[in-house]
């Protein structure tokens, strides 16, 4: 494996720190972003003990299994109102990297990563004020590399999957690091236009279908997934209602897994 920095250097990142173990790398983001980070500065760890996912779920990163880091961007003014569409900015980077490899992978609203129906990775975005003002957006991401970061299913709420599994061979994680970061920069120059949208929608998992759609009360509906809207919300037509329904929050999950609803 060649050094880290031969991939990163040629990307010209303001900064970047790598940790051989981290607690969380969106908490070293954050920290950084708060004493000075420029827009682009990096935190990268090669195992996170933990990491947050959405909703305050744990994400264990295993050393040599997966990639686990976090952006400080500094968001334009007109960026500011686009707060969600900075989570698309990570799954539409790994969606991008990995057409590389010949893998077709689609977005999982509102941060999630799928290959062949399963999980590979996870975003999770925090925000940094200053009064009504914002600082910043850290953007962390997680991706299962190998089948070792793959957790037994009895601990899962989604199928999941890792790159190596999907891609039949070793892959060498600093080079989808790069690719990720390189799409990452790409996507962020269109992140105010509606070929963000169009982008994210083209690669939206499930569009057209039928799902389990689980409520942040807790409430699971059967519903069919349309569009995401240039807000960020997730347009689902719900059965048993006429007229589409946006989301702000929730989670859309397989019918019949993990206790959802049976097809």
């Amino acid at each position: 494996m060649k050094d880290l920095s031969a991939y990163l250097d040629p990307l010209n990142l303001p900064g970047w720190r790598y940790f051989p173990e981290v607690g969380s790398t969106n908490d070293l983001a954050l920290e950084w972003a708060q004493n000075g980070a420029e827009d682009g500065a990096l935190i990268l760890a090669d195992r996170q003990t933990a990491g947050r996912g959405r909703g305050n779920r744990r994400w264990v990163t295993n050393s040599g299994a997966d990639l686990a880091l976090s952006l400080v961007l500094r968001p334009r003014v007109e960026e500011a109102r686009y707060l969600p569409r900075f989570a698309a900015l990570a799954a539409l980077g790994l969606v991008g990297a990995l057409e590389e490899w010949g893998l077709e992978a689609l977005v999982k609203w509102p941060n999630d990563v799928l290959l062949n129906g399963k999980k590979v990775a996870g975003v999770l975005v925090e925000n940094i004020w200053q009064d009504e003002n914002l600082e910043a957006v850290v953007v962390g991401m997680g991706v299962n590399v190998t089948a070792a970061a793959v957790p037994p299913e009895d601990e899962l709420r989604f199928p999941a999957t890792a790159l190596e599994l999907e891609l039949g061979q070793k892959l060498d994680r600093w080079a989808v690091l790069a690719g990720i970061l390189q799409r990452i920069r790409a996507y962020r120059a269109i992140l105010p236009t509606d070929a963000l949208m169009t982008a994210w929608n083209a690669k939206l998992a499930f569009k057209g279908s039928e799902v389990a759609f689980r409520f942040p009360d807790g409430q699971v509906r059967k519903a069919q997934v349309l569009a995401i809207r240039p807000d960020g919300r997730l347009a689902l037509q719900l059965n048993g209602e006429s007229e589409p329904s946006l989301v702000v929050a929730g989670e859309v999950a397989l019918l019949g897994w993990g206790g959802a609803l049976k097809d």
